[in-house]
Order: structure tokens, then C-alpha cells, then sequence
């Protein structure tokens, strides 16, 4: 238990030179061009480093402490889930190019530290499918490769009930758990030194807490956990379903089809921020106007920008919340030709 809890604290020690070297000199709100300015001159590949190996320096103490009793292992399925969503936005990062400060760099630790033990796809297809198709065409039906998996889940118009309530927790139900590991097993067969990486993690955490480690610190969390809390990441990005289609700069474009998840709730922000919408997912509306800005600097610049159009309150629960928006836009009858949708509750006038 000791040993468990030095772990976790050694790790979350290491995480903060890469948070600390970035805070110098952060200005509270500033337009895009001076914070990438700024982080261009804070970029090294020590600090990542120092930050990926945090994480998982950690979630070895998780695997240690799941051998102590059912709390533990509850415990430990819970943050090695929070870790792999860390290291999926860490990543995520990486394939925009600015984790590090080199491409390589990048490469080399999205790879390393994310996508072979995570048996996730080579770095260079997620950045295609992400920075090339889904960037660009955000919320657009037959291109944007995001709204696409959301149709597959059921998230289709006219998906009442129990099928929209189905397809908010898509990865637990059976049809999400089969896809999840079809995808598990692509990754692994990619390559022999992909398939040995992500046997070498249960294996890990087998000598590190035992079969207690394997499927609480390992199973559970990447076959189940990992992947709702991404999903959910996934719902609360876009207003998907009904965006306007604005036109103008980068962040006017943003404002009329992404949102702002707790916007005046601090307590929710910082837990999201801290679990399931991590290192920047919670500002998902500024890194769509600037992917290429860091998520240290992406507070700064949404205090910079205009605010987006949809503010929710909440995420699936209340009449302002993500999910409602979701399902009124999917029931909606289709408006009269020449008629526009009338405004959901939370939605700012276009600009």
C-alpha cells in the first residue's frame, strides 16, 4: 500500500514540469498568434517525456494498490480509465504537433506511450482521420468522420427513447463492446512490435498487483471505462446534430458548431477537466478555431474569443444539457423550405 501511494504521488510530481514550464509568463487572455508564439519558444521533449511517464509511473501505482481489497480494485479500474483518457488527449496533441517540440518527437511519443499499449491505430492514420477529414468538416454528414460513429451508435434523427438512451452509452452495450474490440484487435495486429506492446501491458500489470491488476487496472478500464468516458467527451464537443453554419475567421466558423461545457459551474468544470475532458477537451471550442495552440494556452485563448453559441449547463442531465439539445434536434420535424430551425435554449444569436 506504501509503495502504491509513493507511486501516485512520484507521478503526479512528474506531470507538473511539463504544466510548470509552460505557466511562464502565460498571459490571462491572448489571441492565438502570441500564445503559439509563446509555445514555440517553451517547446522541448523533455517535459512531455516527463509528463507521458508520469502517467504511467501512476497508473502502476493504481495496479499495485488494486490488490488490496474490492474499494482498491474499484479504485484502481476508475483511475487507470482517468490515465488512458490522459494519454488518449496527450496523444491527441502529439498528432496535432504540438506535444514536442520536434515531429519526430511527437511521433515517437504518441507511439510509445499511447498507441502501442492502447493498441490504438498508427499515429499517422489518426492524424489523417482527425486533423484532414475531421477538422475541417466538423459536424458535416458524409464527411466529417466523428458524425459518422455517432450515426453507426443510433444518434440518428428520428432516434427516440430508448435507442438515444442506448446510444449515450453506446460502449457498454453489446454492439459498442464488439466494436471496441475490433478495433483493440486491429491495433494489435498491426505489427509484431504493436501486438507485443499491448501484451506486455497486462503482463505488466500481472507482476505488478496480479490478476486483480489485469482486470481492474486493465480489462475494465480499456474495454469499458476508457472507452464510454470518451464517448462522452465525443457527445459534448459539437452541437452535431443542429449546428449553424456560419462563415467568416476561424473562430466564427467554430462558435456556430462547437459548445462550451460549464461555462459558469467551476466545481464540474475542474472535475471534468481533471478526469474525462482532460488537458484541454474541455475547451474544445478553442482548439477547433486554433488546433495548432497547446492545451496549456487554450484558457488563455478562449477568454480571447467570442463565446460559442451553446453553453450548457450540464452534459446528459436538465434542460439545458448537452444530451437534451442532442435529442430535440434529432425529433425535430424537418422546417418548412425557406423557415429557419427556431433556437434551442442556451443558444446565443449569430453574429
Amino acid at each position: 500500500m506504501l509503495l502504491a501511494a509513493l507511486l501516485l504521488t512520484a507521478g503526479v510530481l512528474l506531470r507538473q514540469a511539463d504544466r510548470a514550464h509552460f505557466a511562464r509568463r502565460r498571459p490571462h487572455a491572448a489571441p492565438a498568434a502570441d500564445l503559439i508564439a509563446l509555445q514555440r519558444a517553451r517547446a522541448n521533449n523533455l517535459t512531455p517525456l516527463l509528463l507521458l511517464a508520469g502517467q504511467w509511473v501512476q497508473i502502476t501505482g493504481w495496479w499495485l494498490l488494486a490488490a488490496h481489497g474490492p474499494l482498491a480494485a474499484t479504485a484502481a479500474a476508475l483511475g487507470v480509465a482517468v490515465h488512458f483518457r490522459h494519454l488518449q488527449e496527450i496523444s491527441h496533441f502529439a498528432v496535432h504537433g504540438v506535444l514536442a517540440r520536434t515531429r519526430r518527437a511527437n511521433l515517437l511519443l504518441a507511439e510509445v506511450f499511447a498507441h502501442h499499449p492502447l493498441a490504438l491505430g498508427p499515429v499517422p492514420e489518426r492524424r489523417r482521420r482527425h486533423v484532414r477529414d475531421h477538422h475541417p468538416n466538423a459536424t458535416l454528414p458524409g464527411a466529417d468522420p466523428n458524425l459518422a460513429e455517432l450515426h453507426q451508435a443510433g444518434l440518428r434523427p428520428g432516434a427516440t427513447g430508448l435507442r438515444f438512451a442506448a446510444a449515450l452509452i453506446h460502449p457498454l452495450t453489446p454492439h459498442g463492446i464488439r466494436a471496441t474490440l475490433a478495433s483493440v484487435t486491429s491495433g494489435i495486429g498491426r505489427s509484431p512490435g504493436r501486438a507485443a506492446a499491448a501484451l506486455a501491458l497486462p503482463a505488466a500489470a500481472y507482476a505488478a498487483g496480479g490478476w486483480t491488476a489485469v482486470i481492474c487496472g486493465v480489462l475494465l478500464p480499456r474495454l469499458l471505462i476508457h472507452p464510454q468516458l470518451a464517448w462522452l467527451s465525443l457527445l459534448g464537443e459539437h452541437t452535431w446534430f443542429d449546428p449553424e453554419h456560419r462563415t467568416g475567421t476561424p473562430a466564427q466558423t467554430e462558435a456556430g458548431r462547437c459548445l462550451r461545457l460549464y461555462p459558469r459551474s467551476p466545481a464540474p468544470a475542474a472535475f471534468a477537466a481533471a478526469t474525462w475532458l482532460p488537458y484541454g477537451d474541455l475547451h474544445h471550442y478553442a482548439h477547433s478555431a486554433h488546433p495548432a495552440v497547446r492545451w496549456n494556452y487554450l484558457p488563455a485563448l478562449e477568454r480571447h474569443l467570442t463565446p460559442p453559441h451553446f453553453t450548457p449547463d450540464s452534459l446528459l442531465i436538465g434542460p439545458r444539457s448537452v444530451a437534451r439539445r442532442h435529442h430535440r434536434a434529432l425529433t425535430a420535424p424537418a422546417p418548412a423550405p425557406g423557415t429557419a430551425p427556431a433556437p434551442a435554449p442556451g443558444t446565443a444569436p449569430a453574429s
